[in-house]
């Protein structure tokens, strides 16, 4: 049943109401001897109390009339700084209407991030956050502790305890002032959603509602310090160890006492690097989900790392949910490359009307879950927008769901009847993977690269086209000569020119195989059955196709390699064999969902945004000679702001060994160029990482200049230990 057709309650899982003899009183075993007793008049009486309370009831349930949202209003910029506990103050952002009238009230909506909101997201926060104050909110854009225009010490983590206290200090000021109405939404992309939901799970009294774009509950297994728990080092990390270093826009001060403790704050990608399993360090900012007690809307991207917990939280969160689920990378779905955009704003504004404001707006009548199809398309690292259309669905898992199960044959084929037993080997290649990309997600080259390494196999050219949505499985009967070795599944679209598009895929440590808190080494040549979820997707493979399973034994640079040389073999045969798990779906039984065209957006005088289109600048070099090969990505953007110009640059170097697994590495640089009337300050970050069998081996450079000369320098230099990574 539609969470429409309940009564909603704040802050609790919505009732159906109930009308019988139960509610005046009686037990319903009794009620009967009850009215047999009453005389013919009290008989009377009490059939029209229970008529008149019917009535009054389904009264009652019934939606109140929609109402027009009201007309945009014009927006002021006000600063403000937010005092905490221990004196630190916070820097925050205000967007209000400016025709507030006298004693005129408003809920509050906070965006909470480290992301300096007066110069680096200035343009970008500007058309999202004037946006909701122009609708009668005001939106509110922190600087969290030690970043931007915050003061204070950098925290020593994402999603510290620190940042977390500080957030319910923040949400309970907004309650407090004299123009709230003691109401406060969270939303957020990434960061800001991660803490929207964290939030979401520490229960602060004002906190109504949330809404969390690109964003999970998972730090060890889906974020990407560890991508399905194996270790991952992008772009990423390589920034946030630069920006606690850098002070608050426009006089970006050198005063020691402001810019020591930002500059020599330790960077975060040696703490992750400490922490190779999953454990106490990577769940303490996290509550299970079930402890989310207020609604939330979320929104992911089949092409987004991150879109998994989605389900999840249609699973394990009682409280009403919503969430729209498009064909996107991580960005907002307004300004998405590929689109098709949709304009997300408006169903934001729904859902804060409902939940802040009272106000009907059918949001939820809608079916919950807004899922995009995708459509079959050649492989394209630049495609512009993903064929497709769009599904609605009341939850999760979606209804009529039906498992079909493809098993591996020794012919390389699947088929829908068991295999006879076989063996396959494959050698393991550490450099395989490239064409794979950065994390699951993101538009591919075509993969016949990658599935030349790898024992791929295929089904017979389909006689109808066939559409899934779920989470794919691959269960597989391995074994291994080393006694570490990791496995990697990636289910692809395999047209009838050959050409192979990937649609999912995902990996699995063998020594995680039973839990990721508690690795083991793999007894060699031991079999071990695994059963690897894929990612989150939806596709419709059409007629005359082919459906192919490709394993593999790295996924580089990705995954960082493991150390030793080996050969895998995978068992085919038998019920138990190797298969593959499709969650088919016949066409939805509900109406399609309705998005707008994004809307242009008013833009901030006097900045301006140009980033580097993702997924950036990729060269792949190989010596087959000496068995080497690298990759380096380059990235570059660019700021202006009244004041001057920035310009970020980054570039990251992998290197693989085929002959020596054990002798991975990375080098990365980023530059941060800020361009004064009056100084250049450039901040700059070298970060040398490299391994053998045992150790990982971590140096880290960070630097200051003025006008061409260094004033403040800072190197970090360990040995780690590699813990079945």
């Amino acid at each position: 049943m539609l969470r429409s057709s309940y009564r909603q309650v704040e802050g609790q899982a919505p009732k159906r109401a109930r009308v019988g003899t139960a509610a005046l009183g009686c037990p319903a075993e009794r009620s009967s001897a009850v009215i047999g007793r009453a005389s013919k008049f009290g008989f009377v009486i009490m059939r029209a109390i229970l008529v008149l309370l019917a009535i009054s009831a389904s009264l009652h349930a019934l939606p109140v009339p929609k109402t027009p949202p009201p007309a945009p209003r014009s927006v002021r910029m006000l600063q403000q700084s937010i005092p905490m506990p221990d004196g630190v103050r916070l820097a925050a952002t205000l967007y209000m209407p400016s025709d507030a009238k006298p004693g005129e009230k408003f809920p509050a909506l906070l965006e909470y991030l480290p992301y300096r909101k007066d110069d680096a997201t200035a343009a970008r926060d500007y058309p999202i956050h004037a946006w909701f104050a122009a609708r009668g909110y005001v939106s509110v854009r922190v600087d969290i502790r030690g970043f931007g225009s915050s003061e204070g010490t950098p925290t020593d983590r994402e999603y510290s305890e620190q940042e977390q206290l500080d957030a319910e200090q923040v949400i309970a000021w907004l309650a407090a002032q004299p123009w709230s109405t003691g109401k406060v939404g969270m939303f957020g992309i990434s960061w800001g959603g991660f803490n929207s939901i964290q939030m979401a799970m520490r229960h602060p009294p004002a906190l109504k509602a949330i809404l969390a774009v690109d964003a999970t509950e998972q730090l060890f297994h889906d974020d990407i310090h560890y991508i399905d728990g194996m270790m991952h080092f992008d772009e990423f990390e390589l920034n946030m160890d630069l920006a606690p270093a850098m002070t608050g826009a426009p006089d970006y001060s050198l005063d020691e006492k402001v810019l020591g403790p930002r500059f020599d704050s330790a960077p975060w990608s040696l703490l992750y690097l400490k922490h190779q399993r999953d454990g106490e360090f990577w769940r303490a900012p996290v509550r299970p989900l079930s402890e989310i007690k207020i609604p939330c809307f979320l929104i992911g991207g089949l092409l987004d790392g991150y879109r998994d917990s989605i389900p999840r939280m249609f699973e394990q969160v009682k409280a009403p949910l919503k969430a729209i689920i498009g064909p996107w990378n991580h960005t907002f779905p307004h300004d998405a490359d590929p689109g098709p955009q949709i304009e997300w704003r408006d169903q934001a504004l729904r859902w804060w009307d409902y939940w802040l404001k009272g106000r009907n707006t059918g949001i939820m009548e809608e079916p919950p879950l807004s899922i995009y199809m995708q459509d079959w398309h050649a492989p394209d690292a630049h495609l512009k927008t993903v064929p497709g259309k769009w599904r609605g669905e009341i939850g999760w898992p979606p209804r009529n769901v039906a498992n079909a199960t493809l098993y591996l044959y020794d012919t390389h084929a699947l088929y829908t009847g068991p295999a006879k037993p076989a063996v396959h080997q494959l050698r393991y290649v550490p450099s395989v993977g490239v064409e794979a990309g950065l994390w699951w997600g993101e538009l591919l080259t075509d993969q016949r690269p990658a599935d030349a390494f790898s024992l791929a196999y295929d089904s017979a050219p389909l006689k109808t086209e066939l559409t899934i949505l779920g989470r794919p499985h691959a269960l597989l009967q391995v074994s291994s000569s080393a006694p570490l070795a990791d496995w990697f599944v990636r289910l692809s679209d395999v047209a009838p020119d050959g050409t192979v598009t990937q649609v999912t895929g995902a990996g699995l440590n063998g020594a995680q195989r039973d839990n990721a808190s508690d690795p083991k080494d793999l007894v060699p040549n031991q079999t071990y059955s695994l059963d690897i979820e894929m990612h989150l997707t939806t596709w419709t493979f059409p007629r005359g196709h082919r459906i192919r399973l490709a394993v593999s034994n790295a996924l580089w640079p990705m995954i960082w390699p493991t150390p030793y040389a080996m050969t895998t073999t995978l068992q085919l045969g038998g019920d138990n064999g190797s298969h593959l798990t499709l969650p088919l779906v016949p066409p939805s039984m509900y109406a399609a969902p309705q998005f707008a065209a994004s809307e242009p957006s008013e833009q901030l005088s006097g900045f301006q945004s140009v980033g580097f289109p993702w997924p950036g600048d990729w060269k792949t070099e190989r010596d087959e000679l000496n068995g080497k090969t690298k990759v380096t990505w380059k990235g570059k953007s660019e700021e202006t702001y009244p004041w001057g110009k920035e310009t970020d640059l980054e570039s990251l170097t992998y290197v693989a060994d085929d002959n020596h697994p054990e002798a991975s590495s990375v080098e990365a640089e980023a530059q941060i160029v800020m361009a004064l009337k009056q100084q250049t300050l450039i901040w700059q970050g070298l970060l040398t990482l490299t391994s053998d069998a045992q150790n990982f081996y971590y140096k880290y450079t960070r630097q200051l200049l003025n006008d061409g000369v260094e004033i403040k320098q800072k190197t970090w230099k360990e040995t780690i230990p590699r813990d079945h990574q």
